[in-house]
């Protein structure tokens, strides 16, 4: 097993997704100012704006593992200041912008259209088409460790039907028509303050397009570049299966750039030739390793040198063992274009995300979600705008990343019981986990089998070969949030018996 994870529910302490705050770079005895400092930053810069509320003084704290009163006493700093206001019930609240101390630096395509699933469970692993990746999504088994997926039990409905009501009760009849193809104003000021307060990057409304999905994000960046004449692009490898077909289908060429434990292989892109690259760096998919401080610096001067980096931040919302990683946008807005969902926080049935792109290429993008939908539905926009401004979203998020995490440790503990033997990847962020399988010379082949036999025996999971480009080690990919930790354990004992036999 991987010797990095530790058990205990409280290890994350010292640090907040609320501007990726650490403790540990708080100055011994100075808190309280440390904090009221970070905040005004945050101000000054523009990723907190007049009426962004402030996390609850006790929940800010217990993220920090700080007493309540350092939190206080930072509040009434800024409250002194004139910066923010009380609001009763509705907690702290920026008022208006105000000076601040400098700071230190802180250190080929796929043929959908002929590609069938033939054979039952073995058949569905042998291949890797587009057509055969979303079949095993609706493939039926007693126990769905598949990836990709949050606690869908969790939706909250009652907080999402209030919304719609009191959406529904202030629409005029003009609000029912034709809107902008970007989305709706109210939803692109919610997500610009969502990133601003949780991924470090300070964007304006008028960047952000609402898109259905991460996916949709992926396939108007594909379209673009084509007709600007580039067909090749970068992929992580391994990497995500789903956003290398959806390159492909759009008529990207994919070309494979190594991953390690440090992150994407920068010296192997600049080799590879290609002008634009798709990244995860704050988990990359399947492996959930994090872009190193370097590689992210060597990332941003090959993006400087004219390349273009499409950032997928699809999970980085959930982490347990690990600081909040900012987001590669915030130190290269001009050369990323940043997309990330509520598939992962709320439910993919939502088809909603944004993208966040360099001005250069905004119009070219609005013009493409013109031509391919005339935009996002808005009511949905109009709901989710109001669960983000009311806090009903990022409580929503504590909630279930409280229950994520539990999950997590479940299929921890029953992998070093029942599977002993394997190797555990990107165990401390996210909502899978992957094993990597002995012995070390097992390929391809014996994790698809693997999972073939898996399916057949009731247990649903994701050769990791499905997401590798080169060859490499047999692995399985396995998701957790969406399984209660009773059906985890018994489906990982099943699945071990499974590899037993195999």
């Amino acid at each position: 097993m991987d010797e990095s994870i530790e058990d205990g529910p409280h290890r994350s302490k010292g640090a907040s997704d609320f501007l990726s705050l650490r403790t540990a770079e708080a100055p011994a005895g100075g808190k309280a100012g440390w904090l009221a400092d970070r905040i005004r930053q945050a101000v000054n810069d523009r990723r907190l704006r007049p009426g962004d509320h402030l996390p609850a003084g006790r929940t800010l704290a217990a993220d920090l593992g700080v007493s309540r009163g350092v939190v206080t006493e930072a509040y009434r700093r800024l409250l002194d200041d004139g910066l923010v206001v009380t609001a009763g019930r509705g907690g702290t609240v920026v008022a208006t912008a105000a000076p601040v101390a400098p700071q230190p630096p802180s250190t080929g395509p796929v043929n959908r259209a002929h590609s069938r699933t033939r054979g039952g469970p073995s058949g569905l692993f042998g291949e890797t088409s587009a057509d055969v990746f979303t079949a095993l999504r609706t493939a039926p088994a007693r126990f769905d460790l598949s990836p990709g997926l949050p606690d869908l039990s969790a939706f909250p409905r009652a907080a999402w039907m209030r919304a719609e009501r009191a959406v529904l009760d202030e629409l005029t009849p003009a609000a029912f028509g034709y809107g902008d193809p970007a989305g709706t104003p109210r939803l692109r000021a919610a997500v610009a303050g969502w990133l601003a307060r949780f991924r470090g990057i300070a964007a304006d409304p008028d960047e952000i397009i609402i898109v259905a999905g991460v996916a949709q994000a992926l396939a108007l960046v594909a379209r673009v570049l084509t007709r600007r004449g580039s067909h090749r692009i970068g992929v992580e490898d391994p990497g995500s299966l789903g956003a290398r077909h959806q390159l492909q289908h759009w008529g990207l060429s994919t070309v494979p750039v190594p991953v390690d434990q440090a992150g994407l292989r920068v010296d192997e892109l600049r080799a590879s030739g290609v002008a634009s690259v798709l990244v995860s760096p704050a988990h990359e998919f399947p492996m959930g390793v994090v872009l190193d401080g370097l590689r992210r610096r060597e990332l941003v001067s090959w993006a400087a040198d004219g390349g273009l980096i499409v950032e997928d931040d699809y999970d980085a919302e959930h982490r347990y063992d690990r600081p909040p990683v900012t987001a590669l946008r915030a130190a290269a807005p001009d050369r990323v274009c940043y997309t990330g969902s509520v598939s992962k926080i709320l439910a993919p049935a939502l088809r909603i995300g944004w993208l966040l792109p360099p001005r250069d290429l905004l119009d070219e993008l609005i013009a493409a979600k013109r031509e391919a939908d005339l935009g996002n539905p808005a009511l949905p926009q109009l709901v989710l705008a109001q669960l983000m401004s009311q806090g009903h979203l990022e409580s929503h998020l504590r909630t279930v990343r409280r229950r994520h995490q539990r999950r997590r440790d479940a299929m921890v503990h029953a992998l070093a019981r029942h599977l002993p033997t394997a190797t555990v990847h990107g165990a401390a962020a996210g909502l899978h986990l992957t094993v990597t399988l002995d012995p070390p010379g097992a390929d391809a082949a014996d994790d698809r089998a693997i999972a073939a036999a898996a399916l057949a025996a009731g247990v649903k999971v994701q050769p990791l070969s499905w997401h590798r480009i080169a060859p490499g080690p047999a692995g399985l990919v396995l998701g957790y949030a969406a399984t209660p930790a009773g059906q985890i354990e018994e489906g990982v004992a099943a699945l071990a018996a499974v590899i037993g036999r195999a």
